[in-house]
């Protein structure tokens, strides 16, 4: 991996170092360069747990990818870096009221002066800075108010306040994982008609102001309170995608 190439892919110009500050601004710029998408499962392009291949599609070929694509590399840059981090396992919360299997989301903490962060650039809308892994504080981000709380055995939850409401996002652990572990919930995200992700195509990425996502046949784009929608045929997405997204596949 060549980090430079990484940190110019990501517009990061700021220090190389291991702090607070610079972790949270290389998931800022992390996520406001590099799309959430899933395309490649439906273009029939098997993913695979490899980092040599997911950096080239990422850095190299400008692609984005989800979960297991973007913290799996994520996590490489920051320990090539120097930080302390390490992979976790996320369950992540259906509307059913259910949560996901094991594996089902792979997220970061980070370790920073004696801190724990969640570090996660590949959940589509989440977190825009690392959240600091405490109890009892409501965490105020770009994106919204988050709050942990402590479920059952040694997980926990990671919710964003809505109104008074608390909504999950997804359940974990802060075990540490190893690449590997996830790769039978990555095929099975790739393969199963039980997954999100093999329902329709979507891409999504930040703005400085919002918020640009595209599907089969919509284009949705949020520029502070303003939001437009673009509906357009099914047989548009490619040239949607290369307009909007500056990406052809």
């Amino acid at each position: 991996m060549d980090v430079q190439l990484y940190l110019d892919r990501i517009g990061y110009k700021g220090p190389v170092s291991v702090s607070k500050e610079v972790l949270f601004e290389l998931q800022a710029a992390h996520l406001l360069s590099v799309p959430f998408e899933n395309l490649d499962i439906h273009y029939n392009n098997e993913i695979k747990l490899d980092i040599a291949s997911i950096y080239k599609k990422v850095v190299i070929n400008r692609r984005g990818g989800f979960c297991y694509e973007l913290n799996g590399l994520f996590y490489h840059l920051l320990k090539e870096i120097g930080f302390d981090v390490q992979m976790i396992s996320g369950r992540v919360y259906s509307k059913d009221g259910n949560y996901g299997a094991e594996y089902d989301h792979l997220a970061l903490i980070a370790h920073v002066d004696g801190r724990k962060y969640l570090v996660d650039v590949g959940f589509g809308k989440f977190s825009f800075k690392p959240l600091e892994i405490t109890f009892g504080v409501d965490l105020k981000d770009e994106y919204g108010v988050f709050r942990f709380e402590k479920a059952h055995d040694n997980y926990l939850t990671i919710n964003l306040l809505e109104g008074s409401k608390l909504v999950p996002q997804y359940l974990f652990d802060t075990k540490a994982r190893e690449f590997s572990e996830f790769e039978g919930m990555c095929k099975f995200h790739q393969t199963s008609s039980e997954s999100h992700f093999t329902g329709k195509k979507v891409i999504s990425i930040a703005t400085q102001n919002g918020r640009k996502t595209l599907n089969n046949n919509q284009l949705k784009i949020t520029d502070g309170k303003t939001e437009s929608v673009l509906n357009f045929e099914e047989t548009e997405f490619e040239a949607k995608l290369k307009e909007y997204f500056k990406i052809k596949i």
